[in-house]
């Protein structure tokens, strides 16, 4: 139930912002459409989103939250304020390589933007040229969001969740903005705008993660860069796992680039849009648990509770399944209704509605999986071990790039994405099986049970969607309200068959029941 009440603080707080992000990504499909100039600002918010994932969401919370809590939970020590002197160390050494990495990503931000989009088909015209643009006004984010990211870690080492999981929240506000107070009739333009939002965004994230440390009682100071055993340890630890998210993060990279390269016009935006209603779950679900296990698993793995750790994996996992399997099958059975609702007006028309319902059906195949690595991966991290998961990361990579070149001819827009699921589940199967080998993860009887009956229930949910959507299809072209509200009695129709199907089912009880209103 701590588990829970904890997830449902950042998962909240998640679900808002990337509610916001669907209604900022409605008024891009209204304003820009799907076409170059769509394609190119997405281009450029590629590298942007893949730091975040890589820092923020990743490799260094990954490695930095574990030496975080040892320093403070070590009861021979001063505890906090020694947590907080390693930050300060670390900091000190990151400073000098982001502010260093900004100026060289500047300066390369041609052959950047050519490795994630392919050119383009042609690197001679003047639309690759606006491309190389965007990229280079969204370049300093990089740096802005890396510093939020280790903020953001001493924060939910406190267990402060909830501020690092709001920062996002002002990324898609801001973008909000620039797209209701400076869009324009030129696609262009618009989108221009939206990549000096992006830049200004990362600034108010760091000035909103400063205020909350120091609201908490933390107050860094800048260091002359300090290069102590500490900091050799957490950089030991930080560049496997920034291997393995950028293994990750290199498999978006590709799909991107191959959709750019050989697709038509209009292909990257399917895929974005598509990627975008999966990545709620995702947002919602697998980063608030791996946001909240992490720290969870390393403190009781640090106080020798090694059956208290394995009791909260369990629970996590069952809690991604809960919540993970309907979603996943309600986006592979209403794609097509959702997508028309958010996104299907303005420059955004009925084939590029279609098509992105298709790329979301082929994402959200493998929507349990891209969870469960966020559920499995603290299981390692947690015991320090950030290799095992690099290397079945780059193992993963292999298998998306192949997966890409077999899948998106044949499949065109559907092929990235197919080959995405592909993969992670391959890294799921790999991660699960390699720490029961280790006696590092049991499956108790719990879980055994109620899996099979959460799957059933999910079936039975999207049975009763597949034939009830009809329904509610000539409802989907009207106002924001009745678009909003026609979707509202579709997800809440869905929720309410399944809740009825896991007490059918026996996946949840009565007594379940009984436990939450008594904990309540």
């Amino acid at each position: 139930m701590n588990l829970a009440k904890a997830l449902a603080s950042v998962g909240g707080l998640t679900l808002a912002s990337r509610v916001l992000g669907l209604v900022r990504d409605s008024l891009f499909a209204r304003f820009v459409g799907a076409g170059f100039a769509s394609d190119a600002f997405l281009i450029a918010f590629r590298l942007p989103n893949m730091f975040r994932a890589l820092f923020a969401e990743g490799a260094f919370a990954s490695a930095f939250i574990p030496m975080f809590n040892k320093k403070v939970g070590d009861t021979s020590g001063p505890g906090l304020p020694a947590g907080i002197l390693f930050a300060e160390q670390a900091l000190s050494v990151l400073l000098p390589i982001l502010i260093a990495m900004t100026v060289v990503l500047e300066v390369l931000a041609w052959p950047v933007t050519l490795m994630l989009s392919g050119g383009f088909n042609d690197v001679t015209t003047d639309q690759f040229a606006f491309a190389v643009s965007l990229s280079r006004i969204t370049i300093p984010y990089l740096a802005l969001i890396s510093v939020v990211s280790l903020l953001g870690g001493i924060l939910n080492s406190m267990n402060k969740f909830w501020v690092n999981a709001a920062a996002p929240i002002l990324l898609n506000l801001t973008l909000i903005v620039a797209l209701l107070g400076f869009h324009a009739d030129d696609p262009l333009v618009t989108a221009r705008n939206q990549a000096i939002g992006v830049s200004v965004s990362g600034a108010l994230q760091l000035l909103w993660l400063v205020w909350a440390c120091r609201a908490n009682g933390v107050s860094m100071r800048l260091r002359m860069p300090v290069w102590n055993a500490d900091v050799k340890q957490l950089l030991k630890l930080v560049l496997p796992a920034a291997a393995g998210a950028g293994a990750v993060q290199i498999n978006l990279v590709i799909s991107t680039a191959l959709a750019a390269y050989l697709l038509a016009h209009g292909s990257v935006t399917y895929i974005y849009m598509a990627d975008r209603l999966n990545q709620l779950p995702l947002g919602l679900i697998g980063i608030g648990l791996g946001t909240v296990l992490l720290p969870t698993i390393s403190r009781q793995l640090g106080a020798g509770q090694e059956a208290a750790a394995m009791e909260t994996q369990n629970r996590g996992l069952e809690l991604a399944l809960l919540l993970t399997l309907p979603a996943a099958v309600a986006l592979i059975v209403c794609g097509g209704p959702i997508a028309a609702a958010l996104f299907g007006y303005g420059k955004f028309d009925a084939n590029d509605v279609a098509r992105t319902a298709e790329a979301l059906a082929a994402f959200s195949i493998g929507l349990p999986s891209y969870i469960l690595v966020k559920v499995l991966t603290p299981g390692f991290y947690a015991r320090q071990d950030t290799r095992t998961p690099v290397r079945y990361a780059m193992i993963s990579m292999a298998v998306n790039l192949v997966g890409n070149l077999i899948l998106i001819v044949p499949l065109q827009h559907m092929g990235p994405p197919l080959a995405t699921a592909i993969a992670s589940t391959v890294n799921v199967a790999m991660l699960y099986w390699t720490l029961v080998k280790r006696g590092h993860f049991v499956v108790d009887a719990r879980l055994r049970r109620r899996a099979p009956r959460l799957a059933l229930a999910a079936v039975a949910m999207g049975a009763a969607l597949w034939f009830g959507q009809g329904l509610m299809t000539p409802y989907l072209h009207g106002t924001w309200a009745v678009r909003g509200l026609t979707l509202a009695v579709l997800v809440s129709a869905g929720c309410l068959v399944y809740g009825l199907a896991t007490l059918v089912s026996g996946a949840f009880t009565r007594d379940d029941l009984k436990l939450l209103r008594r904990r309540r």
